[in-house]
């Protein structure tokens, strides 16, 4: 028989197997199973993110593009970490703590984290009020409107019918792809830029950098996507498919922060054109790459800002609950889980309220939420570390040796960018 017609041959055995029940029962349980690697990871995209990213972009060109290839590296490990002790020991990440190194720690822990996340809340309402404010609708309409919908959204759903919106709103990102794509860059120029680490010891270089590790892998994020993979019921059987929605959500979050930085880069930044906001770039970009590009930006910073609107102070609402042992949970009433509902709807409630008084820093807040981000996130990490490498907790599922130096190393470097950052400021 002839080379030709053997290949004939294994062809439809390839389809047949690609094709065949089991692995359609595969991938019909893999999307039954994602939602929170994908979610979590996508709204690290909000408001302050793009603001983030824009100035990065706007202020340094691509010189900090090539950071994005070792942050995705390291959100993948501590993003399955968070997966793994949710699927195996049933429990979100503050319930751990709390339970590993008691009460006063947990206490003090939980203060800084809602102060933080009131922070990030405070830059997600000011993102809504900018991207409307683009197409002339003032923040006293939009902030309350904006409040009432995302509290409604997560108040009267259930988790399944909550995460169907949240996994809708991730399509929208592509927003940003597109309006990248319409900037027309020298792909060759950003190949180069991605492969070229830039490093520099001034401050605003720094700060910046520890601005883009902590708006990528935030806090918050640890604890919300832990909580979440526990109130979706996820099993220690389940872990595989986890694990893939895991990696797809830190990638596809990536992907939408490379395009962000790039345009604001190609665009904004070879033309000296000096931004603040997110909204300042969009209204910049209109000239530049054409008005249909601008309301790309735009429409992205908006549905990137109602979506983490929504997530973090869910996300604060499952960290204080389960660290006081309080009752939690999407498929919970509001009489079954009032702590639940109502640290949720106190966080929409400030986090609106302080947008609207007038004269308030929202440049420095949406900012330096991401720096504290940034600096929050060592000491979160080494909590995860302990507890994934307790085999009273993890069995068989503690970390690798690999998983463990990767890790370390992570938290090595944000502590030096973090150093860096005070004295340099100091000086």
């Amino acid at each position: 028989m002839s080379a030709g017609a053997s290949e004939k041959r294994k062809w439809p055995g390839v389809f047949r197997r690609l094709f065949s029940r089991r692995w359609w029962r595969s991938l019909g349980l893999f999307f039954a199973l994602i939602g929170p690697g994908i979610i979590t990871s996508n709204v690290d995209n909000d408001a302050g993110g793009i603001t983030t990213y824009s100035l990065a972009g706007a202020q340094f060109g691509l010189s900090l593009l090539w950071i994005l290839a070792p942050i995705t590296l390291a959100l993948i490990i501590i993003q399955e970490m968070c997966a793994r002790m949710g699927v195996v020991s049933g429990k979100g990440l503050s319930d751990l703590i709390r339970e590993r190194f008691g009460a006063r720690v947990t206490f003090y822990l939980m203060i800084v984290l809602f102060v933080t996340n009131l922070g990030n809340t405070i830059s997600e309402f000011a993102g809504i009020a900018a991207s409307l404010e683009i197409f002339g609708i003032s923040k006293y309409v939009s902030v309350p409107c904006g409040a009432f919908f995302v509290w409604w959204l997560v108040v009267k759903g259930n988790y399944k019918s909550v995460e169907k919106v949240f996994l809708v709103a991730c399509v929208f990102y592509l927003s940003y792809i597109i309006s990248g794509f319409m900037g027309k860059p020298d792909w060759g120029q950003i190949g180069r830029a991605m492969i070229t680490p830039t490093l520099r010891s001034d401050p605003a270089f720094l700060t910046m950098a520890v601005g883009i590790v902590g708006t990528t892998i935030a806090p918050w994020m640890q604890f919300y996507l832990q909580s979440s993979v526990v109130d979706k019921g996820l099993k220690a059987e389940d872990y595989e498919y986890t694990r893939m929605d895991v990696i797809v959500g830190s990638f596809t979050v990536n992907i939408v922060a490379f395009f962000i930085i790039m345009l604001c880069a190609v665009t904004l930044f070879q033309q000296g054109i000096k931004i603040e906001t997110a909204k300042d770039a969009a209204l910049a970009l209109a000239p530049l790459a054409g008005e249909y590009c601008a309301w790309l930006f735009a429409f992205g910073l908006l549905n990137a800002s109602l979506f983490a609107a929504s997530i973090l102070p869910l996300s604060t609402a499952y960290t204080v609950c389960e660290a006081f042992g309080w009752e939690s949970g999407l498929d919970h009433r509001f009489t079954e889980a009032p702590q639940f509902y109502g640290m949720y709807t106190l966080m929409i409630f400030l986090g609106a309220a302080i947008i609207l008084f007038p004269d308030m820093p929202l440049i420095a807040i949406m900012y330096y939420s991401q720096v504290i981000n940034g600096v929050l996130l060592p000491f979160i990490l080494i909590f995860m570390l302990i507890l994934i490498n307790d085999r009273r907790i993890m069995g068989d599922y503690v970390n690798g040796k690999i998983m463990n130096a990767v890790s370390w190393l992570t938290v090595g470097i944000m502590i030096v960018l973090s150093l860096g950052v005070v004295v340099t400021s100091l000086i």
